[in-house]
């Protein structure tokens, strides 16, 4: 089971992953030249103006309203995306497997960002709870969607802290961590894919054509 993890367990994430991403991609930019206001109203300006925008902690009025909302989401997405990839034990993967490596975070750094996950998904939960306008939205596969999120960075920080079977959850956190990947181009996790591009179509729009800030 270690080996298959370690070996075409990686190897069926890795294509399923770059293919479904690939082919939401292509779809995206059919479906906009279907469309005939998408591609005529884009325009760099305004859209790299929004972006930009809404790329900087605290730039957009929405941000300000919502402190808390927005320390948050920020501090998780980037040790969402930041974690994984420098983490020193899959560094070390990288290197023994491929004969390549980077810079590693220092491990009780990296210890912290993946409770920063960890806190980040337990609070994204109590808001669909909690707040009636998001608990209203919210069905049974959001909470789904978080669980496989959170699960690589679970399963891994148990790992890496030897409190259980340490074999045993390496495993689930490749098998874990797989999921994750192959789910990204299917599920709502896919708008790390599209934001760049919606986000500079709504400040296209809104720069444009109503002459208006969308931040």
């Amino acid at each position: 089971m270690y080996e298959f993890a370690r070996g075409p367990l990686v190897w069926i994430a890795l294509l399923v992953f770059a293919g479904g991403c690939l082919y939401r991609l292509v779809w995206m930019v059919r479906a906009a030249k279907q469309d005939k206001v998408v591609i005529p109203y884009m325009s760099w300006k305004y859209g790299l103006r929004s972006l930009l925008h809404w790329i900087v902690p605290f730039a957009s009025r929405n941000m300000r309203l919502h402190p808390v909302m927005t320390v948050v989401t920020f501090v998780f997405h980037i040790c969402l995306l930041l974690t994984p990839i420098f983490l020193l034990a899959h560094n070390v993967l990288w290197q023994q497997s491929w004969g390549v490596s980077w810079w590693s975070l220092p491990s009780r750094l990296a210890d912290v960002m993946t409770v920063a996950v960890m806190a980040g998904g337990i609070f994204f939960i109590g808001r669909r709870l909690r707040l009636p306008e998001v608990r209203n939205v919210t069905d049974y596969s959001d909470y789904l969607l978080i669980a496989v999120v959170l699960a690589p960075f679970v399963t891994g920080f148990i790992a890496s802290q030897q409190w259980f079977a340490y074999r045993t959850m390496v495993i689930l956190h490749m098998w874990t961590g797989a999921l994750m990947l192959m789910a990204i181009p299917f599920t709502r996790l896919s708008h790390m894919l599209y934001f760049i591009f919606t986000r500079m179509y709504m400040g296209s729009e809104f720069g444009a054509v109503r002459n208006a800030k969308d931040w």
